[in-house]
């Protein structure tokens, strides 16, 4: 089990926000957290710890007027912290090479190749074709619906007709390097983990999964590392001290390597 930093940027600021609250309609999210420091001061903070792996997730669409400033707080993050970090949030086939060339390690990739419901696998072949698939993670964030994990696109607006399983992730994982996934009707909230889909992810152990929403507390860690099986990775947003939670960093870097 690794500890996986997060850079979430909106509206040019990093914040922690309510995943689900997140709207394109006027720029929209239900704040826990916005920092008076830029994305850059986060990377440099994980690279002194010597912590790989951590995300940056763009949280404004491409239409967005906030959205080159957003860019902006995340290339500054790339050069402080060059092959650090990986980055999403509008990433293409098209575009993913100049995230890259500005020091991401990964492009993490959701909604270009989760298309019209479905996983459009011509797109997911292009991607690994432009960046390979050493480069490449694929988030399946997911929100419950009818009794599964459905993989839900465009900033965890819309559902797909793709369920998280061990059959998608089997399915999936000669296409990339990780898996990212966002537990979206518990992030941002710090009230607990979806056990569920934790205890599926711990029973697969092919390539790295990063696991993030919910955990809220120091057990809420032990849980997910517990029903993980030690190596489900786990990134913690609001709870955590750096962005105004209750937990401090220095000791969840002890609990996860321990």
């Amino acid at each position: 089990m690794e500890f996986r930093p997060c850079i979430d940027i909106h509206n040019g600021k990093v914040k922690q926000i309510v995943g689900g609250s997140l709207r394109d309609a006027g720029n929209a999210a239900k704040e826990n957290f916005v920092s008076e420091q830029d994305a850059a001061f986060y990377a440099h903070m994980y690279k002194e710890a010597g912590i790989r792996g951590g995300h940056i997730i763009l949280l404004n669409a491409k239409e967005s007027e906030y959205y080159e400033a957003t860019k902006a707080q995340a290339l500054k993050a790339l050069a402080a912290y060059p092959g650090g970090l990986q980055i999403g949030g509008g990433i293409t086939a098209e575009n993913a090479k100049e995230f890259l060339a500005a020091g991401a390690s990964h492009v993490i990739v959701t909604s270009y190749v989760f298309r019209d419901g479905h996983i459009d696998y011509e797109r997911l072949d292009r991607l690994v074709a432009a960046v390979g698939k050493e480069r490449l993670v694929l988030d399946l964030s997911c929100r419950k619906r009818d009794g599964g994990y459905f993989i839900v696109t465009d900033r965890w607006q819309k559902f797909t007709e793709e369920k998280v399983t061990l059959s998608l992730l089997n399915r999936l994982k000669d296409s990339c390097d990780e898996f990212l996934i966002h537990a979206v009707d518990v992030e941002g909230k710090a009230s607990g983990i979806e056990t569920e889909l934790v205890r599926m992810l711990g029973e697969w152990d092919e390539i790295p999964v990063t696991y993030a929403g919910g955990v809220g507390s120091y057990s809420d860690l032990e849980q997910l590392k517990h029903l993980g099986q030690n190596h489900v990775n786990v990134t913690i947003g609001s709870a955590l001290d750096l962005f105004g939670g209750p937990m401090k960093y220095e000791k969840v870097l002890k609990i996860v390597s321990k």
